[in-house]
């Protein structure tokens, strides 16, 4: 498995390089597909708004999902309004994903399954589902969920997770989903009374946006 520092030496030899794609959009982006590290850093490239992180786990907290509900600015950030319809609801609000009834409290699942069963290989928490495919542009949405699924895993007297991902843009996506999944995994082991371990990030397209090249430089 391939160090943080390492993903940060594709990109900078990737631009270097300029082996790009071109998004929907025309513009350039690279990526790494199939990218598997373990994410010891809460930034790959850039540092993380801190004031924000908070604000969106709040939001994440309170399982609303509509983006006019983040407590940060006078207006949500402009992905989240990319996403949303003209309501401002979107479907990635992760606190609701994981524990609200409509997706089966997940987050309490996880806890019995490795209460009962501490080498279990299936506390698992599902972020998508097939019906995105429907869900993710309906009323003018555009939000396919980004987390597949993150698994938890209780070795070596630590609670570990392995989070999957579709796509994760390195800058804001990796900062904010980075800090997202260190908060559920640290309450996970709070509640059974373990330390947190290793975040294992697989991502099947992990890139970076032109608009954000001079980060990687």
């Amino acid at each position: 498995m391939i160090t943080i520092e390492a993903v940060r030496e594709y990109f900078k030899s990737e631009l270097k390089n300029k082996n790009f794609t071109i998004d929907r959009t025309g513009a350039k982006t690279i990526e790494m597909i199939g990218a598997s590290f373990i994410a010891d850093e809460e930034a790959i490239f850039g540092k993380p708004n801190d004031d924000y992180i908070d604000a969106e786990i709040e939001w994440y907290d309170s399982q609303s999902t509509n983006i006019n509900d983040i407590p940060y600015g006078d207006e949500p950030p402009k992905a989240w309004q990319y996403s949303a319809n003209e309501h401002g609801e979107i479907n990635s609000n992760y606190g609701h994903l994981i524990w609200s009834e409509k997706y089966y409290n997940q987050f309490e699942q996880v806890i019995n399954e490795l209460e009962e069963n501490p080498d279990s290989r299936r506390a698992s928490m599902i972020y998508t589902r097939p019906s995105i495919w429907k869900e993710y542009n309906e009323n003018g949405k555009n939000d396919f969920i980004c987390t597949n699924s993150v698994t938890y895993y209780d070795r070596d007297s630590k609670l570990h997770a392995v989070v999957q991902m579709r796509s994760n843009d390195v800058i804001f996506g990796y900062r904010n989903d980075y800090a997202w999944q260190s908060y559920v995994l640290h309450q996970l082991a709070w509640e059974l009374h373990m330390d947190a371990g290793d975040i294992h990030w697989q991502v099947q397209n992990l890139h970076v946006y032109e608009r954000h090249f001079d980060l990687v430089k």
